[in-house]
Formats: C-alpha cells, sequence, structure tokens
C-alpha cells in the first residue's frame, strides 16, 4: 500500500506488484534480458561486427571480433 499526501488529503492506493511489469515476474524479466542480449550477439557474430565486452581480470573493457580477437579499448 502507498501513502502520499495530495492537496491536504492522503491518498492510498495498492500498486500489484505484476501490474507495473505487465504481469512478467522479475526473474522471468531478468531472462528475457539475458536472451535478448545473447541474441544479439549472435547477429552482430554473423554480420561481422565486433561485439563489446568487459576484461574482468585485466579491468578493460575490449570489443571481440567474430575471429576471437580482442582488442583492448
Amino acid at each position: 500500500m502507498i501513502q502520499y499526501k495530495y492537496k491536504e488529503a492522503i491518498v492510498m492506493y495498492e500498486e500489484n506488484e505484476l501490474d507495473s511489469t505487465c504481469g512478467v515476474s522479475d526473474d522471468e524479466l531478468t531472462k528475457r534480458f539475458v536472451e535478448a542480449i545473447r541474441i544479439d550477439n549472435e547477429i552482430k557474430k554473423i554480420k561481422g561486427i565486433p561485439i563489446q565486452k568487459y576484461d574482468n581480470e585485466k579491468k578493460q573493457p575490449y570489443l571481440e571480433y567474430p575471429d576471437g580477437r580482442r582488442e583492448y579499448v
């Protein structure tokens, strides 16, 4: 239940968690997001476009080309 004050009156309404996400749970949204990124990366590989990634060991971003080489930026 959410309360806020509007023109000296307290307005209260209940917001269903699923209403704000069109009936999709957080876990489902996360799965869909991860899958969308995977598909986008596959499309980039097919087109020969480099993919932007991040190397946690070197703490640097890099471009990964379809042939596997990395170019640190």
